[in-house]
């Protein structure tokens, strides 16, 4: 999670900058966007699980923040969906994920449609109760002077322990009768900012 963070917030830094150095702001298209990861049981059993629900938007001053409502998590299976919102994300008392960054707009500015960059950034990542600093590089593309696509440019792999969501594993273990879910996942980032 500590580099989910980091690459979101990297990606709303990124994305900022791209389009053009004149722009009012940024706002994250939910609909073009998604925060994906993956996890694997009893060893061989792989699976891809996404959030829908992601908000967010880059100022004139390249203060960025992102948001995913972890309430909007899809695994494809109604009670795991259920009981992962419960025991690893904890989504009544914490329903966001929030990332936070101040985007340095020289790294992209310069971006015209059609050309991309690779940016590392460093982030704030709040997950549950906790608050995590993160550094990740992560692909930016001009789509055009209006949009810039935000992607990560290698997988993110994210530590359970880190995010201090063991307990909740343990418990979807216990609950699903499974000998084993592994305590590393890969994220996956697909981010599209549109100008304001």
């Amino acid at each position: 999670m500590r580099n989910l963070l980091l690459a979101t917030t990297s990606a709303a830094l990124m994305a900022f900058g791209a389009a053009t150095a004149q722009a009012d702001g940024w706002t994250l298209s939910a609909e073009a966007s998604k925060v994906a990861f993956g996890s694997i049981k009893k060893d061989t059993v792989g699976e891809a699980h996404h959030f829908s629900g992601l908000s967010g938007s880059v100022d004139e001053n390249g203060e960025a923040t992102i948001e995913i409502d972890v309430t909007t998590l899809e695994t494809w299976i109604d009670i795991r969906n259920e009981r992962m919102l419960e025991h690893v994300f904890k989504a009544v008392k914490f329903p966001n994920v929030v990332i936070t960054t101040q985007i340095d707009m020289d790294d992209v500015k310069d971006l015209k449609p059609g050309e991309s960059t690779t940016v590392t950034a460093e982030a704030l990542l709040k997950f549950v109760d906790r608050e995590i600093e993160l550094d990740t590089d992560l692909f930016v593309l001009a789509v055009s002077d209006k949009k810039v696509l935000v992607t990560t440019d290698e997988l993110i792999m994210v530590q359970t322990e880190e995010l201090g969501i063991d307990s909740g594993v343990d418990k979807l273990m216990e609950l699903a009768s499974l000998p084993g879910i592994t305590r590393v996942t890969p994220v996956a980032l697909r981010l599209m900012f549109e100008k304001e």
